[in-house]
């Protein structure tokens, strides 16, 4: 009898732990299914550089870093702008960075600065290597003769393989996803570029954020806009969530 009442406790206590775990399971996939502090940070860190809001910048840099963003990922981030908004957003973006780790510096905080970005392979040939990591985030195979406007200016074609996929895209510290979460974060900000932002929302789908991260982004990225881009931001994501459910 005792063996029997030892026995049953024991089927009690695996099943509880199985319930809890199972829970815990449901609550990690809730929680993973909607942005974290870090980013929403680097959205509006994003939003702001590419406006050139300086002072908001100032805010954000600071919550960026007290979510758990290093300041190498942050580098990362204001560098990974300058592609979609220039080099003068970018610097000023970095300069200011630099004024608010010196602040911040000089109030005891000790901020951490996180992995050094790895050498970016230079082996293969550079063009093939842009058209491969392109081909990863579309999911579609690039084709071999140019169109539209690769065609009409190669140039820039050859800028976008070699440098935009090939030099940035290919770097560490950020991944896919936290890079793809900039673009699109960035080309909100500028505005008027809405055939952009549908392909670089299709590509963050592809590389792992969901529809429901992505109207989340939305949202975030709302607040640092005016009311006409940020309608214009739901509208193209609206579309492009759309042609994905067909």
């Amino acid at each position: 009898m005792k063996q029997l009442k030892y026995f049953i406790l024991i089927i009690q206590i695996i099943s509880v732990s199985l319930f809890t775990t199972d829970m815990k399971a449901q609550q990690l996939t809730k929680q993973n299914n909607h942005l974290s502090e870090k980013d929403k940070s680097t959205i509006a860190i994003s939003s702001f550089t590419a406006q050139g809001k300086l002072e908001e910048l100032k805010g954000r840099l600071n919550s960026g870093l007290d979510s758990g963003l290093t300041i190498n990922e942050i580098k990362e981030i204001l560098v990974h702008t300058y592609a979609y908004c220039g080099f003068p957003r970018s610097i000023r973006g970095l300069q200011t960075f630099m004024e608010v780790l010196e602040e911040r510096k000089a109030k005891g905080i000790n901020d951490v600065v996180g992995k050094e970005a790895s050498i970016v392979d230079s082996e293969n040939n550079k063009y093939e290597r842009g058209k491969e990591i392109l081909g990863q985030l579309t999911q579609a195979k690039q084709p071999d003769k140019l169109s539209g406007y690769s065609a009409f200016a190669p140039t820039i074609d050859t800028f976008l393989k070699e440098h935009l996929f090939a030099d940035i895209f290919d770097r560490d510290v950020l991944t896919y996803a936290q890079r793809e979460l900039v673009t699109i974060s960035v080309i909100s900000a500028i505005g008027d570029a809405e055939p952009m932002l549908q392909s670089h929302l299709g590509i963050s789908l592809n590389v792992g954020w969901s529809p429901q991260q992505l109207n989340e982004f939305v949202t975030v990225v709302s607040s640092t806009l005016s009311k006409e881009k940020s309608n214009a931001a739901k509208v193209v994501l609206d579309q492009v969530l759309k042609n994905r459910s067909k």
